[in-house]
């Protein structure tokens, strides 16, 4: 191949080509001085020790200079980019070069993302030009300015995280309503150093509080304030209590002008009145230390949270997702920043979103002032027949939800189930005559009616209504090994439910000796219910054919249990007519009398342990389109206990 340049084969004429080489070579350096940012010695290279030492908190590798040229010490960039990060100096950003730089002349432009990670993994990004200067020895050195951390700093501000709460959704009932809501309060306080005589001041609140008047009195301890205001500050605020507006002003007269009584007006997240379902729907109160040491960085003073029952199960949903603001604050001479109105960032809080429920507020209502006057702790669980819908669920005398949990002998209540299997075998009738001893021994065990009555023999629809233990253990073996758990488990006892919420199903005995099959036909045994399983027991009875309860509607907890198969005519109409008959001429006979439509039902005791003076109370039957369960712990005889609440429950119900 021939030479590119002719004239070098020419007697050594090389000017000419020796002139184009150097062109060429000039063209490429006068190109690289003018993309010289991208070489080693360029300004990059100080931006990137800059981000690198911004990073890190050692800026000791970089020039820094103010925008009128003097020199700054690299320490005193670092101390400010801390000073400035405020709530974000211990998490700084991730910081990336944009692009190359534009030069002009001695200066230069570089853009950087910054890239701060703030709680709940929030990324704020925002790019940032650092402005740089050639100094004479050709080292490129940034020109410090607050702004370069974010655009709208200034010297002496910082930037402050802010938490934004959103608003909290709504436990809604049937009908699409709040439960929970917004509702005043009153939060009752002392101030210790207007107090001269503690022992009055307490003797007075005592009295004054005692005398709040239903729904629901609260119970309030004053037992360690005295204790408090020695301790406390003679101007704090000595928090008492939180009494509903309602409650205040009942006392308000009795309590305003007590030497050093404060008060204080408040909103709160509350039920219709204190208690309404409260084991179940739990509580809405601000966050406690247990809340923040559980979840580190979650919560902030002033938020509010659930705590157990609906509200705790279901708390994320409901509180939903905090919001989070940058906002730029000013420090004052005095140390204490201030608020410059100016917003840097801001990500919207995710309002919660609502949990609806089939509760009825009328028959809870119900069913609290039921159980409200029995001072053992009980439970009472109503279950509408038609769709299965948990109406209401009252827990009397105990913060747990009893009514779901409770995991207890039936007693004589589960006559309504051994008779469903017995009256499904063909081995009694209505009017078949059934012996009712005062005894019954079965392979050595004695088993005896209540008060150790006996009947005779009499047709089986009177051993029903007058609750006879001895005939239903002579028929036990005509329910054969697992008639009895048969029968239960198509009323839905043992299942597996899906109700957004832990509820025991129920535990039939099955097999066994013939012992214990014959305790296990009036409900001893190793038999165990929950209100709430009896509750929707019963309603399957008054329905024809069982189905899951249902207490969460959205969101859906679930695929529900299948519905039980369709109860026998024969079977399930003699079993309605013998528990209408435990009303009109039984052991219910109390609730003959009770208005709206006929009463239906059966009474339970039920043995606990192996003294038979203990027992559980029961009542479990349905009105109309309410079928409930009336449990109460060590009640005695149901007539004295359960019964009576049954009544007032009912009654209450006819009254609204």
């Amino acid at each position: 191949m021939g030479s590119p340049y002719p004239s070098l084969r020419h007697h050594g004429r090389r000017t000419a080509p020796r002139q184009v080489v150097g062109a060429v070579v000039g063209l490429l350096l006068v190109t690289g001085a003018l993309v010289g940012c991208s070489g080693s010695d360029g300004p990059e290279r100080a931006v990137d020790a800059f981000i690198a030492g911004w990073r890190g908190g050692d800026l000791n590798k970089v020039g820094f200079r103010d925008p009128a040229g003097g020199r700054i010490p690299a320490t005193d960039v670092a101390d400010e980019i801390r000073e400035l990060s405020g709530d974000l100096a211990k998490t700084p950003p991730a910081l990336r070069r944009e692009g190359e730089a534009k030069i002009t002349a001695d200066t230069a432009t570089v853009t950087v993302r910054v890239d701060w990670t703030l709680p709940d993994n929030t990324h704020w990004t925002y790019p940032s030009e650092i402005h740089l200067k050639r100094g004479n020895d050709d080292d490129w050195q940034v020109l410090w300015e607050p702004k370069v951390v974010e655009p709208k700093l200034t010297s002496g501000d910082q930037l402050a995280l802010r938490r934004l709460p959103a608003k909290r959704a709504q436990v809604t009932d049937g009908a699409g309503n709040g439960i929970v809501l917004p509702r005043p309060v009153v939060v009752v306080g002392v101030q210790p150093g207007e107090v001269s005589n503690v022992p009055a001041l307490v003797r007075d609140l005592d009295r004054a509080f005692k005398a709040i008047r239903p729904p629901i009195t609260p119970a309030i301890d004053l037992s360690d304030l005295p204790k408090r205001l020695s301790e406390a500050k003679p101007d704090a605020f000595v928090d008492i209590v939180s009494l509903r507006r309602d409650a205040y002003l009942q006392i308000k007269s009795r309590i305003y002008d007590l030497p050093g009584t404060k008060f204080r007006d408040e909103q709160r997240e509350l039920a219709p009145y204190r208690g309404f379902a409260a084991a179940l729907l739990g509580s809405v109160d601000p966050v406690q230390a247990a809340d923040l040491e559980a979840n580190p960085g979650l919560f902030s003073d002033g938020d509010v949270v659930g705590h157990g029952g609906l509200q705790g199960r279901y708390d994320k949903q409901l509180r939903g997702g905090t919001g989070i603001s940058v906002i730029i604050t000013s420090k004052r001479p005095d140390g204490s920043v201030t608020p410059t109105g100016t917003e840097a960032f801001r990500r919207e809080p995710a309002a919660g979103i609502p949990l609806k429920t089939t509760l009825d507020v009328r028959v809870q209502s119900a069913a609290d002032r039921a159980v409200e006057a029995e001072k053992r702790r009980s439970a009472l669980v109503a279950v509408r027949i038609s769709d299965g819908a948990v109406l209401a669920a009252a827990n009397g005398g105990s913060a747990e939800n009893l009514a779901f949990t409770a995991q207890v002998p039936p007693g004589s209540t589960f006559k309504m189930v051994s008779t469903l299997g017995l009256l499904d075998a063909g081995a009694v009738t209505l009017d078949g005559p059934v012996a009712c001893p005062k005894t019954f021994t079965v392979e050595g065990r004695s088993f005896k009616n209540s008060d150790s009555f006996e009947l005779g023999t009499v047709p089986f629809r009177t051993d029903f209504a007058k609750s006879c233990n001895t005939a239903f253990a002579a028929l036990a073996p005509k329910l054969g090994p697992d008639g009895l758990a048969n029968a239960g488990r198509s009323l839905g006892l043992e299942g597996t439910w899906q109700l957004g919420v832990d509820a025991f199903t129920g535990k039939v005995s099955a097999g066994g000796s013939a012992a214990e099959r014959a305790a296990a036909a009036f409900g001893q045994g190793t038999t165990l219910v929950s209100p709430l399983s009896l509750a929707a027991a019963t309603a399957g009875v008054a329905r024809g054919q069982w189905q899951q309860p249902k207490l969460v509607v959205e969101p859906n907890p679930g695929q529900a249990a299948p519905p039980g198969p369709q109860l026998q005519a024969g079977s399930v109409e003699p079993l309605r007519t013998m528990m209408r008959e435990v009303v009109t001429s039984g052991t219910g006979s109390a609730l003959k009398d009770v208005p709206g439509k006929p009463v239906y039902g059966k009474t339970g005791t039920a043995e606990y342990d192996d003294n038979p003076a203990h027992t559980h109370a029961w009542f479990v039957g349905w009105q109309g389109d309410v079928a409930f369960a009336v449990f109460v712990e060590k009640g005695g005889a149901s007539t004295a206990t359960a019964v009576p609440i049954a009544e007032r429950f009912l009654r209450s119900l006819a009254a609204r």
